[in-house]
């Protein structure tokens, strides 16, 4: 099985040597909602993109659940996309989205916390344990291949145990967003009284700075610490995703102006998606090209303590971004956005209105404001009384996540 997944990397490697530069062209480069002229702000462009949190596959890791691969080389592709969009989620609610890596004074203690959530350990939030074992809940083997709208489902599962960021995920069903069900969610009860615990070392985060590896000091207290952020607020901040199918075999190029039109929004987290077998995470687009961070790199597992700073170099993408055209995207994708506060819902809704749905004659998704009176009465989730997520919490939360069709990167 390794010498399968080695030869299958191998052969990712050697397709990506063949890098490019960013093109000498007058048009605008889109990243995540920001505009960017390669000419004047080529510096400044890929700064943003080596902000991004870059997650790929790694091996030398525990085994999961036990006895399980202790590498995703071949099959983790989706899921570390995944962990991407949510990164980015989280990077824009707690350090905002003009923050970026790598500036004088070190990086905020919010920053190290976020990374530390997707360390390749099982008591990680979001780990490559956590969310493999909860796709077993959505009928997926651990080693087995995730579609977009399956690991949008895990993330939704898992972020109900994220208590320190409490993010209000919602998964829009049958290409429909519903606003009513969304404010609903965002404005349940409740939120502000929760503590960090669950999701692991975030009672050591929220009391202590990280340190150096290898130093003596002791971790002292944050003083910058805070209550929780919701504690007087009546919104949760919402990661929404919006799995879709624009095709059968191929994408339907009707709607490729309409993804563009996403990517400038700056609510914009992104999209998953990719080729037959190929899982990629797309941050913007410049021309008829999408550009990408590709997980189809293999390093070794970083090892860390709560408290102690990563080394964090090999999360960051420190070279020009890859690009492909956007008509050999597979069909089936999914969209993302956040919006910290309700009026960035609002925007959100108008500009959906005003950029996707006036103007174009086939819609990518509908967004309506009234929950469909045949759809099941809408019931936002809460965390079980559990201390733990991962494989535990599948079966006593089931009927507390309705399952969506799936969306799977077809092999043609």
């Amino acid at each position: 099985m390794e010498a399968v997944l080695a030869k299958y990397e191998n052969k990712i490697n050697a397709f990506s040597e063949f890098l490019e530069d960013l093109p000498d062209t007058k048009e605008p480069v889109w990243i995540l909602g920001a505009r960017y002229n390669v000419k004047t702000e080529k510096s400044e462009l890929l700064s943003d993109v080596r902000s991004r949190l870059w997650f790929t596959y790694r091996k030398k890791f525990s085994p999961i659940g036990g006895t399980g691969p202790s590498s995703d080389t071949g099959w983790g592709c989706m899921l570390r996309c995944g962990q991407m969009i949510l990164a980015q989620a989280l990077l824009c609610w707690r350090l905002g989205r003009d923050w970026r890596w790598g500036q004088e004074g070190g990086e905020p203690v919010e920053y190290t916390r976020i990374l530390h959530s997707f360390l390749d350990r099982k008591d990680c939030c979001y780990s490559i344990h956590q969310m493999a074992q909860m796709g077993v809940g959505e009928g997926k083997s651990v080693g087995e291949w995730y579609g977009p709208n399956t690991v949008a489902q895990v993330l939704k599962k898992l972020a109900l145990f994220d208590d320190w960021n409490s993010l209000a995920m919602y998964v829009s069903m049958d290409n429909t967003v519903v606003i009513e069900d969304i404010k609903t969610l965002c404005r349940q009860p409740g939120w502000g009284r929760r503590r960090a615990g669950a999701c692991g070392w975030g009672e050591m985060f929220a009391t202590t700075n990280p340190v150096e590896p290898g130093s003596s000091q002791t971790p002292g207290k944050h003083v910058t610490s805070c209550p929780h952020p919701h504690s007087h607020s009546e919104w949760r901040p919402l990661l929404l995703i919006i799995p879709l199918r624009m095709g059968i075999n191929h994408i339907n190029p009707v709607y490729i102006q309409a993804i563009k039109e996403c990517f400038k929004m700056p609510q914009s987290l992104g999209m998953l998606g990719g080729k037959p077998n190929l899982a990629y995470y797309f941050i913007g687009f410049i021309g008829e090209e999408l550009i990408y961070l590709d997980p189809h790199t293999t390093q070794a597992a970083v090892e860390s303590e709560p408290g102690i700073s990563v080394d964090d170099q090999s999360y960051h993408c420190q070279r020009t971004p890859r690009r492909m055209k956007a008509m050999s995207l597979d069909p089936s994708v999914a969209l993302g956005f956040f919006c910290k506060k309700e009026e960035d819902f609002d925007s959100w809704c108008n500009l959906v209105q005003q950029e996707i749905l006036k103007k174009r004659n086939l819609r990518m998704f509908e967004l309506v404001e009234k929950h469909p009176p045949h759809w099941p009465p809408f019931v936002p989730p809460t965390k079980p009384d559990v201390q733990t997520t991962g494989a535990e919490f599948i079966e006593s939360t089931d009927k507390l996540f309705e399952s969506e069709e799936e969306f799977e990167i077809l092999n043609v």
